[in-house]
């Protein structure tokens, strides 16, 4: 069995798949590479086939009709032979010494048959036409080099929050745990680093900033522009969240008041952006979305609306909006958001 099985949703990466696949092949033998083909139109195809004629031993294709990010993921979880799961997006790449790492860890694992449910290790914002390089780390909340569990780990930070760049889960916990990502959706990482949370036992830290996240492509999904346009996928995805973990149900306190600050970051995120797009028909959505959280889970509306966050998005009025969308730009330059 390969220890890890790495998958590369590509839709038209023609111009920067390269880049990704050279950085993830110093893996060798002990990897699985999975470029999945999600019904690109360019040269995308031809590039992954070259790959895997060149790599037979590691890389693999996947050619399939468009299904989105999520399915492509899918497809991922469904054909990994790997020990451990990772997504890695064709226009990101990884350093190498990292990786390296990581591998050795999961290496070491094997070799005192030991597993653990999830992997964590920190990702570098790579954004376009900025010098210093953010870095989302976790040593400050998080035990390294050891085994542990929730009861560990301490309050993550307003800002500091676990995403796909972030996690390497144990692949049968994907599969055990039903994982399935609805089609042609933008946003869907959101449930892949939410939804198996609750199932996740034991956890490793890794402190190696080992993703580098590339943000800067005019037509990238996180564009603030680009996430106004598809709103609609947004709050889907934010009311499928709430549907998929109950909070009030986790007994953890500690898991429990991470999934809470993890789903108020979103819920802000679509308030703002619904605000941000000044139309009196994101107004009433953003509206409808909160009297769905209301006739959801009565509690959880009150811990998302009335928290410092919340309050900050129902500020009354165009001067209240004001205020709100202002909160929102100087968070944007404090987490590297878009």
């Amino acid at each position: 069995m390969k220890l890890l099985s790495v998958v590369i949703p590509c839709y038209n990466s023609q111009d920067y798949m390269r880049y990704c696949i050279e950085s993830l092949l110093p893996g060798g033998e002990n990897v699985e590479l999975i470029i999945v083909n999600d019904g690109s139109v360019d040269q995308t195809a031809q590039i992954a086939d070259e790959y895997a004629d060149r790599y037979p031993t590691i890389v693999k294709v996947i050619h399939q009709e468009n299904g989105g990010h999520g399915e492509a993921v899918n497809t991922g979880i469904r054909h990994s032979s790997g020990l451990y799961f990772k997504v890695v997006d064709s226009d990101d790449w990884v350093d190498i010494r990292a990786y390296l790492k990581i591998l050795e860890t999961i290496s070491d694992f094997v070799a005192r048959i030991k597993a653990v449910d999830m992997m964590i290790s920190n990702f570098v914002y790579e954004k376009e036409g900025v010098s210093y390089k953010k870095i989302m780390k976790y040593n400050n909340v998080l035990p390294e080099g050891t085994i542990f569990t929730w009861d560990d780990m301490l309050h993550f930070r307003k800002g500091q929050y676990l995403m796909m760049h972030s996690i390497i889960y144990r692949t049968q916990l994907l599969r055990d745990c039903q994982l399935e990502l609805p089609k042609h959706t933008f946003y869907v990482d959101n449930l892949f680093v939410y939804a198996p949370l609750p199932h996740v036992k034991s956890i490793y830290y890794i402190n190696v900033d080992f993703y580098r996240y590339f943000i800067g492509r005019e037509d990238q999904s996180v564009q603030e522009n680009v996430m106004i346009k598809r709103i609609d996928q947004q709050i889907k995805v934010n009311k499928l969240l709430i549907n998929q973990v109950n909070i009030e149900s986790i007994t953890n306190p500690n898991l429990r008041h991470y999934l809470l600050r993890h789903l108020e970051i979103v819920t802000v995120i679509s308030t703002i952006l619904l605000i941000r797009s000044g139309t009196a028909e994101n107004l009433m959505k953003k509206k409808e979305l909160w009297k769905y959280i209301e006739d959801k889970d009565t509690n959880l509306y009150r811990s998302l609306k009335y928290g410092f966050m919340g309050r900050l998005t129902s500020l009354p009025g165009r001067a209240g909006r004001s205020i709100s969308v202002g909160a929102y730009k100087i968070s944007q330059r404090l987490i590297g958001f878009n």
